[in-house]
């Protein structure tokens, strides 16, 4: 990535009013100002924007508190899971409540996308994202990169004893040491299962042999926990010592938050999400929300949030990030998203009705 030098939130509050009166002046052009207040001509903002997220409180709080500072606007946010927001989105659709939809795995966007939820938005950085960063028609866009990975208690467990790849976990020296956040629920955990499925699917186009390796899964768990937190403790405690989840987080839970957890990048390849930002379609706040959308991507805010947030930028423009971004490799997993987004609701309906054991803890 190219070093740049950063600049202040203040400046950009007039980059962000100019590019809005150009925006009009474009929107007007093509027809297209859907979400438009219609009486913003001069830049000015709404007075509260409502954002639906799974980023946690402590990246709200912290972005709620800038955001107010700087623009003098009330930022409203509910916390809750990715498949969370978009039920809600979905179930408010001919009322909207939230004006952004701030993090979720592309797939979650897309389904969105095909159910005209989400407002197109061309951000004013858009030249910093790669093509794969971003819907076609900018229904959504990336801000970070999410590889999952498997973590793992190294209190309980050294690196050499640690599962090295996704079959690994099957092995019986792993029955009730795995501990999962319930699935149904998570955005991570829903895109681990289908690419576990997509595996043999893709050359296939018959999920048996992915629901098998499921089956075999679950019979090693010993608890589906209600929330990340509980896996979290769970696995901290030694309750069980594996789980599967995001690197990201691990590295934080690690750092900051002092668990006992290391991970592991499975070798035969890993499922690598888009996580997004969308403005939902017939926002309240329009152009509260076009503001809190450019602010929470800005080059500084991509920084903070690689150093103290363990996020991985999707902007090809942020220099000097952490060495544990700079140095990891990768093996993305080959997957068709299209897919995904076509099959991984019947896939996850067919687990929760066949194949999760019921004895164990659960969140409904």
């Amino acid at each position: 990535m190219k070093i740049t030098k950063k600049h202040t939130y203040r400046s950009f509050l007039s980059l962000f009013v100019s590019s809005m009166i150009l925006a009009g002046c474009m929107a007007g052009e093509d027809g297209s100002d859907e979400g438009s207040s219609g009486n913003n001509d001069s830049g000015d903002l709404e007075d509260k924007v409502v954002v639906y997220s799974p980023h946690g409180k402590d990246i709200l709080s912290e972005f709620e508190k800038q955001f107010e500072a700087e623009y003098d606007v009330d930022m409203e946010f509910l916390d809750m899971g990715s498949q969370e927001v978009l039920d809600r989105v979905r179930s408010e659709k001919n009322n909207p409540q939230a004006d952004i939809w701030w993090g979720a795995p592309q797939v979650m966007f897309d389904e969105a996308k095909a159910e005209d939820l989400l407002m197109e938005y061309k951000p004013t950085y858009a030249d910093s994202l790669d093509d794969m960063y971003h819907d076609e028609d900018w229904a959504w866009t990336g801000t970070s990169q999410t590889p999952e990975v498997i973590l793992y208690n190294n209190k309980e467990l050294s690196e050499e004893e640690a599962p090295k790849d996704w079959d690994d976990l099957l092995d019986p020296e792993w029955k009730d040491e795995i501990i999962i956040r319930y699935p149904l629920a998570s955005g991570t955990m829903r895109t681990i299962y289908s690419a576990m499925i997509y595996r043999s699917y893709k050359d296939s186009e018959d999920p048996k042999e992915g629901y098998e390796w499921l089956q075999k899964l679950d019979k090693n768990t010993k608890e589906y926990s209600a929330n990340p937190e509980v896996m979290y403790n769970q696995v901290a405690k030694g309750v069980g010592t594996i789980s599967v989840w995001n690197m990201p987080d691990t590295v934080m839970l690690a750092e900051e938050k002092g668990y006992p957890f290391s991970y592991v990048i499975p070798e035969s390849g890993t499922p690598v999400l888009t996580e997004g930002i969308a403005m939902v379609k017939d926002a309240p706040h329009p152009e509260a929300a076009k503001a809190f959308y450019e602010f929470v991507n800005t080059k500084e805010a991509a920084k903070l949030l690689a150093e103290k947030y363990y996020r991985i930028p999707t902007r090809d423009d942020i220099g000097d990030l952490p060495e544990w971004i700079e140095n990891t490799e990768i093996k993305p997993m080959d997957i068709d998203w299209k897919v995904f987004q076509e099959k991984e609701a019947e896939w996850m309906e067919h687990w929760d009705e066949n194949i999760k054991s019921t004895d164990k803890d659960k969140s409904e």
